[in-house]
């Protein structure tokens, strides 16, 4: 079983902990003593609902959420920070993937030293407010993968910024820049043991630079439709998870989520959760 750790945009959701479901275009995660309803537009919940495809599909157990509301001030991910520290020493997780949690280097550090207490270390993913958080406490190496954007690439190469906002203009972040982008983050001890840079062109990278890119199919409609970067991450999550080891899942990752964006026949009015239904199309035909 693998865990993936996150927010909803709502301040009354609480701390939930437990094994999710897709009906339609809601996720259903079963914990506190009732199922919890969320839709699936974007963020963490879009996330899951791909991981839980990939399970599905090959008849794996349903991913386990950690999960809490928060809109941005932080109040949650506290919350949620604190009962990371005090249960996941004793969990058993094949992959963690860290996704929309307010940035804490101090608690950050703390649920770290949490995971390294787990009798079996996990596969480590960071992305979104995490991997900032792991960049920023010095860390970034304790992890296996980060799934930048471009944008965000940018600032794992800014050994000065402390959040993306303040990435130094002269580091740009065009595509033709990613091989320096990628070299100056590991110069910096700024990346994890993988990145997976999501972009128009997908690009899988360690410390010796471009293992592998991806670029088709190219549907230029998904570019204006949010979420689809969550998919990505959800699909290595639960790649990942049941067994996939790192790189072929970060390069399947980029193919499923390419070819089910392709299968939903976009326009700028499309959900993410319709391109999420058709992972299992995208399965068949890179499998």
């Amino acid at each position: 079983m693998f865990a993936v750790v996150g927010t909803v945009p709502d301040d009354d959701f609480p701390v939930v902990r437990g094994a999710v479901s897709v009906g339609g275009d809601v996720l259903r995660v079963e914990g506190s003593g009732r199922i919890h309803e969320i839709p699936i537009n974007r963020g963490t919940a879009a996330l899951l609902a791909a991981a839980f495809m990939v399970c599905r599909y090959f008849g794996e157990p349903a991913p386990e959420a950690f999960l809490v509301g928060d809109t941005g001030r932080g109040h949650g991910s506290r919350r949620l920070y604190q009962y990371l520290e005090e249960t996941l020493p004793d969990c058993f997780y094949t992959s963690l993937t860290f996704h929309y949690i307010q940035p804490d280097v101090d608690w950050h550090n703390r649920v770290l030293f949490a995971v390294e207490e787990m009798k079996t270390r996990p596969v480590l993913i960071a992305d979104a407010g995490f991997m900032y958080a792991a960049k920023m406490s010095g860390q970034a190496p304790a992890y296996d993968v980060f799934t930048p954007d471009m944008g965000e690439l940018a600032f794992l190469a800014d050994e000065s910024a402390p959040h993306p906002f303040y990435t130094r203009g002269f580091i740009l972040h065009e595509n033709n820049r990613a091989p320096q982008l990628i070299e100056r983050a590991y110069g910096h001890d700024n990346a994890a043991r993988y990145l997976l840079v999501k972009g128009a062109q997908d690009i899988i990278a360690d410390r010796s630079g471009i293992l592998e890119t991806v670029e088709k199919p190219a549907t230029e409609a998904l570019e204006a439709i949010g979420g689809t970067g969550d998919i990505i991450t959800g699909l290595l999550a639960g790649l990942t998870g049941i067994g996939w080891n790192i790189p072929d899942a970060c390069t399947a990752s980029a193919r499923i989520s390419r070819e089910a964006g392709r299968a939903a026949n976009p326009d700028p009015g499309t959900q993410v959760s319709d391109i999420i239904r058709h992972i299992p199309e995208a399965l068949d035909r890179l499998l």
